[in-house]
């Protein structure tokens, strides 16, 4: 199975391609990102970045990859696989979190290998960046994290594309200073991710409005649809979630004309482990299932808004 053509590009020292798009229809021009033999912005098709929020074991992702780009290319939707090695902010100390750096880089690698997909993982600290940079098509910087200097300086110096989630402190317009951080090296490669706003307490709200502040800034502008249904902290000892409003949101941003989206998936998000604790982000993963309905609508959507 060949979800799209060639293989995802090994690691290089100098920097991926990125070149400027043609304006679309009065909506700011992004810069077109090259990660293996796709590209998201710059006026290429609504692309998906998506799988388990983190790494079960080598047979399950295996299992999410193959599945996720089957349905992506039979909609020819252009696709990177996600899954974290380590989620490193749990809410509490019982939380799971993956399986570590070395074995989860090993299973991205045997992903990405085996089935010739794009794979993205989350780095937490500066020490992970070099070996996670000789697997990973595109290294992300978490929320919590994207204003720490230095392990945004260090991600941007390996050359690969940066996806950067939105802090759900931040305005989106100050985005910019990250943007200028990973610019200050030399790397334009670069994604922004909106994830949805803090609203008071447990509770996050999406703001349309900052997906074109985040446009003006002139880089592909991802859409996460399913971190953005999270409800932080929201069930004590883990964060609660609505997934039943991700598609509604996933519609809204297509229609706002963003560039890819982002939803974590699983074919039974519900289930615990084996050891009986709860998914990473259980209740706002979509499921599997779901996926190809959602696409046609996205699509639909998509094709509905080009000039």
């Amino acid at each position: 199975m060949r979800p799209f053509d060639g293989r995802a590009e090994p690691f290089k020292s100098e920097m991926p391609g990125a070149v400027r798009g043609e304006a679309v229809s009065g909506q700011p021009t992004t810069e077109a990102v090259r990660i293996g033999a796709l590209t998201i912005g710059g006026g290429a098709p609504l692309a998906l970045i998506g799988g388990p929020c983190a790494i079960e074991n080598e047979k399950h992702a295996l299992m999410t990859a193959e599945r996720l780009a089957t349905i992506a290319a039979d909609r020819r939707v252009p696709f990177v696989y996600k899954s974290s090695y380590d989620k490193a902010n749990r809410s509490s100390i019982n939380g799971y979190r993956g399986p570590g750096l070395r074995e989860g880089l090993r299973i991205l690698r045997k992903v990405r290998d085996t089935l010739s997909v794009p794979v993205l993982s989350d780095v937490h600290q500066v020490s992970e960046v070099a070996p996670a940079a000789e697997v990973l098509d595109v290294l992300q910087i978490p929320a919590f994290l994207c204003r720490q200097t230095d392990l945004v300086l260090a991600v941007a110096q390996t050359g690969k594309p940066v996806n950067v989630k939105k802090g759900q402190f931040l305005a989106a317009g100050d985005m910019k200073n990250v943007v200028d951080k990973i610019l200050s090296v030399g790397n334009r490669s670069i994604l922004l991710t909106e994830r949805g706003t803090s609203f008071g307490y447990h509770n996050l709200v999406v703001d349309l409005r900052g997906l074109a502040d985040m446009q003006a800034l002139g880089f592909p502008v991802v859409f996460d649809a399913t971190h953005s249904v999270q409800l932080p902290g929201g069930a004590g000892d883990r964060s609660g979630g609505e997934r039943k409003y991700v598609p509604a949101l996933a519609r809204a941003a297509v229609a706002f004309g963003v560039d890819a989206l982002f939803m974590e998936m699983h074919e039974d998000p519900d289930r615990t482990l084996p050891d009986g604790r709860p998914l990473s982000d259980g209740p706002n993963m979509l499921r599997i299932d779901d996926l190809p309905r959602l696409l046609r609508q996205l699509q639909a959507i998509e094709a509905a808004v080009q000039p």
